[in-house]
């Protein structure tokens, strides 16, 4: 479990950090990024986890997402993990931006050759949170919550149903709501997960909810001027499965924004404040 420090940064009173560990879930080794805001000596601060997108690393939200003056202001960690396993001897299909490096969607993979490295839904709901406790004294781990973009709000949505009690609030940019039925996801899950379609849907947000999956409540955010909109994110079938079952879900169709950074970046702070008042609930 020990970390290497690839860099540090003083932001906004706190520091930002890269670090990389060998980890088990991935057999290979994984770099993040936590950014941990000022705080006085034995203080405990909560733990929001950002998961990115498809053909994104760690570095994509930390260089872009604008994320640091919230979270210092508001006194809430932010831990950014990769996307997929990486190195030498990690299965990918060159090319193919949806499968593969970059795409590891969160799940944890049961076919060959994918099974031997992509377990990132192990790794970021429990791998890695053992590696923030114990590397990070003020981390509170009773106080978590989790947001993503695209197939990173996929995987924040996904792992807030699949454990009920372990985070606190989720929330997403533009997630994929239901990937089973969504063209640019499903090849993903059949290569990832088999063609027997009931088990993919253990690793579908709409399908969870359908099935009995429950969170207190959720937020979403989502452009409508995004290309990927209708054929590929299509919030609607959440608001749906939401509405059935009387989860409580905010989804706030943003007038004129895409799918890139310049739409996460300009919400990132909202969600915070979001995610702030119920750490502090």
């Amino acid at each position: 479990m020990a970390l290497e420090t690839k860099s540090l940064w003083k932001a906004h009173g706190g520091m930002q950090g890269v670090y990389s560990h060998a980890s088990a879930a991935c057999a290979c080794a994984m770099t993040f990024a936590v950014y941990v805001p000022p705080h006085a000596e034995g203080q405990k601060l909560p733990v929001l986890w950002y998961l990115s997108g498809l053909t994104c690393t760690h570095a994509n939200v930390m260089e872009k997402g604008e994320y640091r003056k919230a979270a210092a202001e508001h006194g809430v960690i932010i831990v950014c993990p990769d996307t997929s396993p990486r190195g030498e001897g990690v299965a990918d299909v060159p090319g193919d931006w949806k499968l593969g490096l970059g795409a590891g969607f969160y799940v944890d993979a049961t076919q060959e050759p994918w099974s031997a490295h992509y377990r990132m839904y192990s790794y970021v709901t429990a791998e890695l949170p053992a590696v923030i406790a114990a590397s990070f004294p003020m981390a509170d781990m009773g106080r978590q919550g989790v947001f993503g973009h695209s197939m990173g709000g996929h995987g924040a949505l996904i792992a807030a149903l699949k454990n009920p009690g372990r985070y606190l609030s989720c929330s997403a940019f533009a997630p994929i709501v239901h990937p089973m039925t969504a063209d640019w996801s499903r090849p993903a899950l059949a290569a990832y997960l088999g063609s027997d379609e009931t088990i993919w849907r253990k690793w579908d947000a709409v399908a969870l909810i359908e099935d009995g999956a429950r969170f207190p409540e959720l937020l979403v955010d989502q452009g409508t001027a995004d290309s990927f909109l209708a054929d590929g994110l299509r919030p609607w079938l959440l608001e749906e499965a939401c509405r059935a079952v009387s989860l409580p879900l905010s989804l706030r169709m943003q007038a004129g924004y895409d799918h890139s950074y310049y739409f996460v970046s300009s919400f990132v702070a909202d969600h915070i404040v979001w995610h702030a008042k119920r750490f502090a609930a």
